[in-house]
């Protein structure tokens, strides 16, 4: 008999002795019992606090317990939950803001200043730990009461409502629902064959598909234990990991490197490393293998699909270097321009589909044309398949991909033209060791300003990640003979030194 879907709240199996998520910092410990219980309580308060079913509440918290369980409780609110970078800058808050229409923000107490000044008229919950109980929502200074009925999330709402950048000036909303979660977290539990002993380091931010669904709801579907700090140290990693007897983390190459880059001793209770969110460099897998003393398994994941897509496998079956691995949380093909599939080991777009796979972006027909086709989803990744392993060529999109993080490179190039001394402006990628791909820019000035002028400016309305990190002064931006611009060629013309 086919499993029906589940609510995401289905995921967390009561257990009143085992505890499902752990901080290193304070030493909250919440038990799968009291997360079911607390989620449902928040979800109830929500609902008395005005969130509807099918409504959406935006969150800016920090890791730690408390944005799980608040997740959580707003997915069994029936609700979609739209979790913020919270180093996000005022105007970037304001068009997230604008763009989801919340009914809530949801912020810590006494934090997140920038994310409240753009909130104008939304309600603000703060959100304050409250050790060993449920974590305590006040408005206005006032506790929000209790609401019984607040509970009734099903597996088709929409959980999660995740902005990704892409070759569009705007950024794209996706939808994830109940369900989209639950499948994936089961399949990453199944994939690395998670259970109940397992202790997951949860290094990402939650306010990313790879920190929530992999480190954190798949562990938590095994029925095993998370442990959050509430802000990531690459120089506490060692000692949390001992202490805790951490088996496996999960991180973005950036991260890895960091923890590589700190003294320290991997715990005898780890048995695998995972790698996501950005290529793994053949070099980082072979030090980072040696390091923690344990294989470091590559996969390839993205917001469309809730997630993974393909990993390699545990040993004994075999893990590629440069490989993302075979399908693990999704179908894969590799397909040409009309959508048939190439001959194995040619290259194409890598396309997939699967229970974890976004229903389509809201509100955008245009991208879902592009995306979607026979119900198969479009990447815009260009790959190979060969007996089974997928490897990874490039990008067809134009997104930079910065430690993981997502960056649409129109979104800086606006800033940039907004200066009154920069007439032109082409922001894109460059390869780096350490983060993927750093952000760069070249830019025809009409003016006096300069690189470091230029920088500061950018600063005013972007994230520290999405400054660019080298700002070229060229006479022309070099065009096709069409006069369109073509990103990926400009790390190679600057090289050469023409302008």
């Amino acid at each position: 008999m086919t499993k029906l879907p589940e609510p995401l709240l289905e995921l967390i199996r009561p257990d009143e002795a085992r505890p499902a998520l752990v901080c290193p910092d304070d030493g909250e410990r919440v038990t799968h019992t009291e997360l079911r219980e607390r989620a449902a309580a928040i979800a109830g308060r929500l609902r008395a606090a005005g969130v509807e079913r099918g409504g959406r509440v935006a969150i800016v918290l920090p890791n730690g317990p408390e944005i799980v369980e608040v997740l959580l409780g707003v997915a069994a609110a029936g609700a979609a939950a739209a979790p913020l970078n919270p180093a996000y800058t005022e105007p970037e808050y304001r068009f997230y803001l604008d763009d989801l229409a919340p009914q809530l923000l949801v912020v810590g107490a006494g934090a997140a200043p920038v994310a409240r000044a753009a909130a104008d008229s939304i309600p603000v919950i703060e959100v304050a730990p409250r050790p060993g109980a449920e974590p305590l929502l006040t408005r206005d200074g006032a506790e929000l009461p209790a609401d019984r009925d607040g509970a009734d999330g099903a597996a088709d709402d929409v959980a999660l409502l995740l902005h990704t950048s892409g070759t569009t000036s705007r950024p794209k909303q996706v939808p994830l629902l109940q369900r989209n979660l639950t499948s994936q977290a089961r399949s990453i539990a199944a994939h690395y064959a998670l259970s109940a002993d397992d202790v997951s380091y949860c290094a990402m931010p939650l306010f990313h598909v790879h920190g929530l669904v992999a480190s954190t709801l798949a562990q938590l579907a095994a029925g095993g234990t998370v442990i959050v700090p509430r802000r990531f140290s690459p120089r506490r990693f060692w000692g949390q990991a001992e202490t805790h007897g951490v088996t496996w983390v999960s991180a973005g190459p950036t991260l890895h490197q960091m923890i590589l880059d700190q003294p320290g001793t991997a715990p005898g209770t780890l048995r695998f490393t995972r790698s996501c969110s950005s290529a793994l460099s053949p070099r980082l897998m072979r030090d980072a293998e040696a390091r923690y003393g344990v294989p470091m398994i590559e996969a390839y994941g993205m917001t469309e699909a809730g997630h993974q897509m393909t990993s390699n496998p545990l040993p004994p079956a075999a893990r590629l270097e440069g490989s993302v691995g075979v399908s693990a949380g999704a179908e894969i093909r590799v397909v040409d321009t009309e959508g048939r599939d190439v001959a194995p080991g040619a290259a194409g777009e890598v396309a997939i589909r699967g229970p974890g796979v976004t229903p389509g972006y809201l509100n955008n027909e245009r991208a879902n044309a592009e995306a979607f086709f026979d119900g198969w989803f479009r990447t815009g990744d260009e790959g190979t398949l060969e007996d089974g392993y997928l490897r990874l060529r490039g990008r067809l999109k134009e997104m930079i991909i910065r430690g993981g993080e997502n960056i649409s490179p129109h979104e800086i190039e606006a800033v940039l033209l907004a200066h009154p001394d920069v007439g032109e402006a082409v922001v894109f990628g460059v390869d780096d060791d350490k983060y993927g791909q750093t952000v760069a820019a070249a830019v025809v000035l009409t003016g006096s300003a300069g690189p470091d002028e230029l920088r500061s400016h950018a600063r005013k309305s972007l994230a520290a990640f999405k400054v660019p990190d080298a700002i070229h002064v060229l006479s022309e931006i070099p065009k096709t003979p069409t006069g369109k611009v073509q990103r990926s060629r400009m790390p190679a013309h600057l090289a050469d030194g023409s302008s």
